[in-house]
């Protein structure tokens, strides 16, 4: 049985490599990481041919930059950067383009594509209404 995570791993072949960074704000307290680790784990469980990376924007490394050297390091040749902002604030709308900019010059064969921000896809938001109305377990 295919999971729908695993369904494109014959297609990160040399030629069309593609990694994934998962970008998220940042702060000094380590344990603020661990959902974002625990999502690279799973995207990086179920394709495990597919490189995944965290970055940041402050206060944690790496940032994006050194993020997408990683995956440029490691033979990608396409890059999918994931915002992991549940709201669209300044940071998404303008800090993270420029910083997109930034990289594309920095690595002017590679393709980068900036996703929207997970919280504006509708299934994250179904889901999360869905917490929301789940009865305490008690």
């Amino acid at each position: 049985m295919t999971t729908p995570l695993a369904t494109n791993v014959a297609a990160n072949s040399a030629a069309n490599a593609t990694g994934v960074v998962l970008f998220a704000h940042g702060s000094r307290d380590p344990l603020w990481r661990a959902p974002m680790e625990a999502v690279a784990a799973r995207v990086a469980q179920a394709q495990p041919d597919l490189p995944v990376v965290c970055a940041y924007l402050e206060l944690s490394t790496p940032d994006l930059a050194t993020a997408c050297q990683q995956l440029v390091d490691r033979g990608a040749r396409q890059i999918r950067v994931l915002p992991l902002f549940l709201g669209v604030g300044k940071h998404a709308r303008e800090d993270l383009p420029l910083l997109m900019d930034q990289v594309r010059q920095q690595h002017p064969h590679t393709v980068f594509t900036l996703r929207s921000a997970v919280g504006e896809d509708p299934r994250l938001l179904d889901l999360l209404a869905q917490l929301a109305l789940q009865p305490d377990s008690d």
